[in-house]
């Protein structure tokens, strides 16, 4: 490389348009997965303090949502349930349950929008234990891996049966993709994905999702004996490596901006799709700043999601999705 004057890096910077022809990295709807809450009703529309500006909705509030994703260019939905009280168990059966609140969910979005939009869906028991644990737990309270997969592929299987494109198993059990992949294409659902939750960290910034799911007042403990230690990163590609044996389509990193570097080394390691989720608490932490008047929520949206491509992610899980989509369709 010549040396200056010759080559002034600024000169191609100096014009909009010219700072558009060079730009390295470019975000698009296409790049957004909307996650969305559900909860029991009609009709309804519950905000969810900790997170402000994101809601829960009824069935027909998600299908309206689905509608509005599909008109914005969001390729994909990311479901998550707020079961009722009553509902919840030790050992949380309501997830196998046909009926239940996100197989209603799915299959209203698949009758209303078809291949229009996909589907992914949670595979985690939090939702539907009474001790607020992603798995089954024994009389100490530690959650018991082979017994909690076994769970989760009957999950699996009655959700990929609604309707579901993407199945998310975000518990961190060892050897659940296997066991999930395996039960979806004896039962005939071959094309069904795998987006696994494959370096999921013990992370201080899912409080505001906890309250979302209405698991946060019951979570008993804390997930550290199955979620990753934050200090690890070594241990994060290994994760994925096992993950990827077993026939995940593609791994996501948990949480999002903390964790750059997770993302960077699991895109150079093994060049699969890579997808990050920027939880609850980076949200609130955006729209807290925003509130303060410390910051622009569109400046900040845009560029925390080119962050996310710039390290090579495929795709960004983000509760900003519709409002990004509409800044970049501006």
């Amino acid at each position: 490389m010549s040396s200056y004057p010759l080559t002034r890096l600024r000169r191609t910077r100096a014009t909009a348009w010219s700072r558009a022809l060079h730009r390295e990295v470019l975000v698009t709807p296409a790049d957004l997965i909307w996650p969305l809450f559900v909860t029991e009703g009609q009709g309804v529309e519950d905000p969810i303090l900790s997170l402000p500006g994101v809601s829960r909705w009824s069935v027909d509030g998600i299908v309206a949502r689905a509608k509005e994703a599909v008109a914005l260019g969001i390729p994909c939905l990311a479901l998550f349930p707020n079961t009722q009280p009553d509902r919840r168990s030790e050992n949380g059966e309501e997830a196998l349950n046909p009926d239940n609140l996100m197989c209603r969910a799915i299959r209203a979005i698949k009758d209303a929008c078809g291949d229009d939009i996909g589907v992914l869906t949670d595979v985690a028991l939090d939702p539907y234990t009474s001790h607020g644990q992603d798995g089954l737990i024994d009389d100490a309270g530690y959650v018991l891996n082979d017994a909690t997969v076994e769970v989760l592929v009957g999950q699996s299987l009655n959700q990929a049966a609604a309707g579901a494109d993407v199945i998310a198993p975000s518990d961190m059990m060892d050897g659940r993709i296997a066991a999930i992949r395996q039960a979806l294409e004896d039962a005939g659902h071959a094309n069904v994905q795998i987006m696994s939750y494959a370096a999921k960290y013990a992370s201080a910034f899912y409080g505001p999702f906890r309250d979302a799911v209405g698991s946060s007042g019951l979570l008993k403990g804390n997930k550290k004996t199955y979620q990753m230690d934050p200090g690890n990163a070594e241990e994060a590609l290994r994760e994925v490596e096992m993950d990827l044996a077993e026939g995940a389509d593609s791994v996501m990193v948990k949480p999002g901006l903390p964790y750059l570097d997770i993302a960077v080394r699991v895109k150079e390691a093994f060049g699969v799709p890579v997808f990050a989720y920027q939880v609850s608490g980076e949200y609130a932490m955006i729209e807290a700043a925003v509130a303060a008047g410390a910051a622009d929520r569109d400046a900040m949206v845009l560029e925390t999601l080119l962050a996310f491509k710039r390290a090579g992610c495929s795709g960004v899980l983000t509760y900003h999705a519709a409002h990004a989509a509409r800044l970049m369709g501006a």
